[in-house]
């Protein structure tokens, strides 16, 4: 099939060769550990990180505060936990006394957390476009790439695009996390447009990356690689 040269496929595409924008974030990047947006820190001990409701943290911050006062001598030892009381176990070795009630949710939270925090993953997919009828010549049956992502806070995402060595900005584009079946958190899938230019003996020349602007959180680097001559 013959093709027009493309060299720097993605000119037209926005944000090329444009300098790096600045952006606010709304909140502290806390790193690994930032909870989603609606979720803080349960703090049953000084490292436990834990995402949980402001309610939940309150309970927590409660039963620690009275846990003198629900322990007694007994088959378990000294803090063995009054009559109506179990031991919340919300880490090993946790016997703050609590109602049966509060260990469940404790246990339903730690399960629950990995999802609720901003782990900012990111991953590249690659798509096609059906090529039109009649058309002689094309480049719809090149790979592009896709950008993807989940745990991030529902709200905006700004994606990037750069060139590893300068650091230019090739691809940027401002989007909407948000919740998607299988996927925790707020997440996206965007295509770029741009052409995937990978291929035996091709390293990487760029990388994605994505910036959660409601913790102020960045993705890890996907390498890729773009800009190349399409024959």
């Amino acid at each position: 099939m013959n093709r027009i040269l493309l060299g720097l496929a993605a000119v037209a595409i926005a944000g090329f060769g444009a300098t790096l924008p600045a952006t606010s974030a709304a909140a502290a990047d806390s790193g690994p550990d930032t909870c989603r947006q609606g979720y803080v820190w349960r703090g049953a001990k000084p490292s436990d990180l834990v995402c949980v409701t402001p309610g939940n943290r309150d309970q927590t911050a409660l039963d620690n505060s009275v846990k003198h006062t629900r322990w007694t001598s007994g088959a378990y030892g000294a803090h063995t936990c009054l009559t109506g009381y179990v031991w919340r176990d919300a880490f090993d070795g946790d016997d703050v006394c609590v109602h049966p009630r509060v260990r469940s949710q404790a246990a339903a939270d730690n399960a629950a957390s990995p999802g609720r925090k901003v782990a900012a993953k990111l991953w590249i997919s690659k798509y096609t476009i059906k090529p039109k009828s009649g058309t002689a010549t094309s480049t719809d049956d090149i790979p592009k790439l896709k950008i993807n992502g989940s745990h991030y806070n529902y709200g905006q995402v700004r994606l990037f695009v750069r060139y590893s060595a300068t650091n230019r900005v090739a691809y940027s584009v401002t989007l909407g996390a948000s919740a998607h079946a299988g996927f925790a958190g707020g997440s996206f899938g965007r295509k770029t447009g741009l052409f995937d230019c990978s291929g035996p003996g091709k390293p990487a020349n760029a990388y994605a990356q994505a910036h959660d602007l409601v913790s102020g959180r960045w993705s890890a680097r996907v390498p890729i690689r773009i800009g190349c001559a399409v024959l």
